[in-house]
Order: C-alpha cells, then structure tokens, then sequence
C-alpha cells in the first residue's frame, strides 16, 4: 500500500473530526457575535442557514472516516502464514 494511502489513513478522521468540531462551535457562537454586533443580520441570514448543515455534513464524513479507517485495519495475526492472504510463500 502507498505511503500517501497509510497518511490519509492517520490523518483524514480526525482532521475531519477537528473540522467538525470547529463547525459546530462556529455554529453556536453565531448567535454570540450577532449580540455582540461583530455579525449583522445579513450575516446571519447567510451563516445561519448554511453553518448548520456544513456542521452536520462534517459530522457524518468524520463517522465514515473513522469507520472506514478502523474497518482498513491490518490484522497483525496474519503476517508470514501460509494459510492467509498475506503469505508470500507458495501454500505446501
């Protein structure tokens, strides 16, 4: 397997995971910044119809990522036996 395909393994779920978070958190200080006046209505009107769904998007790709990684994973078992797939002998 590529070495990209092992780094992507390490670092798609919780960069995902990450990315979801700071959604979600961005999505609960909105309310925060338009009291604060730093967001106007119309920001509002644009992050708060959108943020929600990006949130939950991220969410739901960073659940597929973990089990995708998790379902991915070698099985340390198998290494240098005949009866597997991992053999690089001939079975006898």
């Amino acid at each position: 397997m590529p070495k990209t395909a092992d780094h992507a393994r390490r670092v798609l779920p919780s960069g995902l995971t990450g990315l979801a978070a700071v959604a979600c958190a961005a999505c609960c200080a909105i309310p925060l910044l338009l009291a604060a006046g730093v967001l106007s209505g119309a920001g509002w009107a644009a992050a708060g119809a959108w943020m929600p769904g990006i949130a939950i998007a991220l969410a739901a790709l960073a659940g597929g990522a973990w089990w995708w990684t998790a379902r991915r994973r070698h099985h340390g078992g198998c290494a240098g036996g005949t009866s597997c797939g991992c053999s690089t002998s001939s079975p006898a």
